[in-house]
């Protein structure tokens, strides 16, 4: 499977990019930064460092530096300062390709054939695709992490933060057509976070992927912590999990799903047609459950030697 990945590179994004890189299965063509989680520069910093890690030769593009219309806002509170932890992990070469990261997807994916996972705000995909609408068309799969299906956000509580961050880039690619798969972050609630058992299960595998994956999620986890959750949320990770494996994806169903841009309360929310009443046609698989056994075993065999 070919795959584009773009990404505004922090803890878990990190995390993802560690799966679908070491994945055997995934040729990943390239990776597209956004504003969202840290600044441009520092996504693209953060993208950088993990493709060393991983030893792994992929273009990376640097892509908007800020949401369509609003200013950018950042997670520094939640991923730390620099994204990772604030652990000093600094990349040997920090460089860029000279594309744009628009530019590279729209080149990419119109070759067909490739899926497009998206781990941040839809800044760059919105741009893409208002400059080449017929993308839609060809891409076999969108998978988004972002909103959050009938349920509470996690920047407010009606939105979660990558479309929160720029809901009129969600509004454009949601109705743009293309296939989207849509994996909410409370897919990664619960039992699908890792409590303690699951991170030490992690410090157990002791390889550079999983001491790297448990210290550049450090301020994460505190940040959990205060927020009462049972563990660590990995949504990042879970929706590459789906990206990876569709049948991690145990329940999913169509549905219109909309996004709501001008409300004071409900900005970014993912207003989600479950019943039909709109008699709108639907425009998303939105994903509901998921295979817990399975992603977290998945995450575990890409953090192994």
């Amino acid at each position: 499977m070919k795959m584009v990945i773009d990404t505004d590179t922090a803890s878990d994004d990190a995390v993802a990019l560690i799966m679908a890189l070491r994945s055997p299965e995934v040729d990943v063509v390239g990776i597209t930064t956004v504003s969202g989680n840290v600044d441009i520069e520092q996504a693209t910093r953060n993208a950088r460092y993990t493709l060393e890690l991983c030893d792994v030769d992929v273009p990376l593009y640097r892509g908007a530096d800020r949401p369509l219309l609003r200013e950018p806002r950042y997670a520094h509170a939640f991923h730390g300062h620099d994204g990772l932890g604030d652990r000093g992990f600094v990349p040997r070469d920090p460089d860029a390709c000279d594309v744009h990261a628009v530019d590279s997807l729209i080149d990419h994916l119109r070759e067909g054939e490739t899926t497009l996972v998206t781990l941040g705000p839809l800044t760059n995909v919105a741009l893409a695709f208002r400059r080449a609408p017929e993308l839609a068309s060809v891409v076999p799969r969108c998978v988004v992490m972002g909103g959050a299906a009938c349920t509470v956000g996690n920047v407010t509580p009606a939105a979660e933060f990558n479309i929160w961050v720029d809901p009129d880039a969600a509004k454009i690619v949601f109705s743009s057509g293309v296939p989207i798969e849509m994996v909410g972050w409370e897919l990664s609630r619960g039992k699908a976070a890792l409590d303690e058992a699951g991170l030490d299960e992690i410090r157990a595998v002791d390889t550079p992927y999983a001491r790297f994956a448990l210290d550049c999620n450090a301020t994460a986890i505190d940040g959990s912590r205060r927020l009462g959750e049972t563990g660590l949320g990995l949504p990042d990770p879970v929706a590459m999990a789906v990206a990876l494996d569709p049948t991690v994806a145990t329940r999913t169903s169509r549905h219109h799903v909309d996004v709501e841009t001008t409300g004071r309360l409900t900005r970014g929310m993912t207003v989600v047609d479950q019943l039909g009443v709109t008699g709108r046609k639907p425009n998303a698989t939105v994903v509901w459950e998921i295979d817990v056994p399975r992603w977290k075993a998945m995450l575990l065999d890409a953090l192994r030697a």
